[in-house]
């Protein structure tokens, strides 16, 4: 006998069994676990060489910034040092013209028999004269060694006048210095002015 198939069978049939609603919802998580896992796994590493990436970034910012300020803190430095210099040179410079007048003051005097004051006034001008060459040289101004007979030195000398000589060898030569230059720590803080040969 045939059995008639009613719509219960039929629904029967085409609906899935617990059990394969089971095994179709546990396929379709573990394929989803499969996929979250990769997207983890790959993210983690893909976050992990961007902050290394960024590390490394920061760093090189940190070491720039380091060594501008060093930089900056050297030239600051340099700067105090040299503008302590300059003020110091500023009133040597103005000292300087007073110690040519007493220079010139004591090949005026001749000291005479006659005249004692004349000796009391020689003495005075050299005892003031050799307190502020003192103070000078305290300071750490020198005077430069000019000889007779030197090469002239741009990076030393000033030439006021040049005078026609016969000895070939005196030809840019110094005969005469006019005015004494003077070395601040061994830099010029005037010019000697001299007349060379031509």
């Amino acid at each position: 006998m045939k059995q008639e198939t009613t719509a219960a069978d039929v629904a029967q049939e085409t609906t899935p069994t617990q059990e394969e609603v089971t095994n179709q919802e546990a396929t379709a998580v573990e394929a989803e676990d499969t996929e979250a896992t990769a997207d983890a796994t790959a993210q983690p590493t893909q976050t992990v060489e961007q902050l290394q990436e960024e590390l490394a970034a920061t760093h090189d910012k940190y070491l720039r910034l380091y060594s501008e300020f060093e930089n900056f803190r050297r030239r600051a430095s340099k700067e105090k040092l040299s503008l302590i210099e300059r003020a110091g040179k500023d009133i040597f410079s103005n000292l300087l013209p007073i110690v040519d007048d007493f220079e010139r003051a004591i090949k005026a005097l001749h000291p005479t028999d006659e005249a004692a004051a004349t000796l009391a006034s020689e003495e005075g001008i050299h005892l003031i004269y050799g307190k502020l060459r003192h103070l000078l040289e305290q300071a750490g101004v020198q005077v430069m060694p000019v000889e007779k007979g030197a090469d002239f030195d741009t990076e030393l000398h000033e030439a006021v006048t040049q005078m026609a000589v016969e000895d070939k060898e005196m030809k840019g030569k110094v005969l005469e210095v006019v005015e004494k230059g003077y070395l601040l720590k061994e830099k010029v803080l005037r010019f000697a002015k001299v007349v060379t040969g031509a």
